[in-house]
């Protein structure tokens, strides 16, 4: 929470400030349980059971500071692709990645093909936003997304996840105490924030509950769900790294400039290995990530559509990628 104070003629000593800071804290402190009571009375009026809303804010008493702190403190830094892609995409990422889908390919493929989408982009997916169900969070989703609402700098937004969690602990997915996620309230091995669950999570294993926190099925189905009704095209490619024989001008690139492979071999684009596209009337975009020189991409319709999920050039590359990697 930010507060602007006046100017004055006096400039305030730094003990005296450190009191006023203590006081702020301990204002915020006491009314955090009228900002709970308002929470309650708010999703009381959507008609949840109060047994279900007593229970699940019951996980949080006060601010968590711990999301507080990474909340206001993100690194900032720029990577870039090649950095980027180092880090996110391993050998032993795809190593891993290869060994589950022998595992779960045989449960993931029927999964994929109900939801019109791709077994690739499943695994890329799930492999990218928590190491293939390793890494989903351990913080409360309650608690972090009260604390942000209170907070006050996107205190609409997180208000809005915290009575949407509310409302998927209501229809008996998950417990209070096993509703687990990151420090801003996304939640489980596909990582949804409570909007995206209540829109597409889906039921994979026929329980009657969409478990994307433990049931694998789920998470497939739900991620596939995700994919299939922001308009994947299933059995066509994301795209493909390519060959630049001619320079072309960053200006003719990115993902809004597309043209014909037919086009684009004229200008010099050619498939990794240096052979001409297959086909020349499909349309694509160019992308250089790192600029002149350096690794660039043919991207397709379903390029677009794993940014969906993910606002990020970067992150749809390593997404399909590690799906093609694993799946193809």
């Amino acid at each position: 929470m930010i507060f602007v104070l006046k100017r004055r003629s006096v400039i305030m000593s730094g003990a005296a400030a450190l009191g006023a800071v203590g006081l702020v804290r301990s204002a915020q402190g006491a009314d955090y349980g009228a900002f709970l009571s308002g929470v309650r009375a708010e999703a009381l009026a959507m008609g949840l059971s109060p047994s279900i809303v007593s229970r699940a804010l019951a996980q949080t008493q006060q601010p968590n500071p711990k999301v507080l702190k990474l909340d206001h403190h993100q690194p900032e830094f720029t990577l870039t692709w090649a950095q980027y892609r180092d880090r996110v995409l391993p050998v032993t990422r795809f190593d891993k990645g290869r060994d589950l889908y022998g595992q779960v390919g045989e449960t993931l493929s029927p999964i994929s093909a109900r939801f019109g989408c791709d077994d690739r982009v499943v695994m890329g997916i799930w492999g990218i936003e928590s190491g293939f169900g390793a890494h989903t969070g351990t913080f409360s989703v309650i608690d972090a997304l009260a604390t942000l609402a209170f907070d006050g700098r996107r205190s609409a937004f997180f208000r809005g996840e915290l009575l949407k969690a509310l409302q998927i602990l209501n229809a008996g997915d998950i417990a209070p105490e096993a509703m687990l996620g990151g420090y801003a309230g996304a939640m489980g091995q596909a990582q949804f924030m409570p909007s995206a669950y209540l829109r597409y999570a889906a039921d994979g294993d026929g329980d009657g509950r969409r478990n994307i926190w433990t049931s694998e099925p789920d998470v497939f189905a739900s991620i596939a769900n995700y994919m299939g009704r922001c308009g994947w095209v299933p059995d066509e490619p994301w795209g493909q790294e390519v060959t630049l024989v001619e320079t072309i001008p960053a200006a003719d690139m990115g993902r809004q400039n597309t043209r014909s492979l037919g086009e684009w071999m004229m200008r010099g684009v050619r498939r990794k290995d240096g052979d001409p596209f297959s086909r020349v009337d499909v349309r694509g975009a160019l992308l250089q990530p790192d600029g002149l020189g350096t690794q660039a991409f043919m991207v397709y319709h379903n390029f677009n559509v794993i940014r969906r999920y993910n606002p990020s050039d970067f992150y749809a590359l390593a997404v399909g990628l590690l799906g093609s990697g694993i799946a193809s």
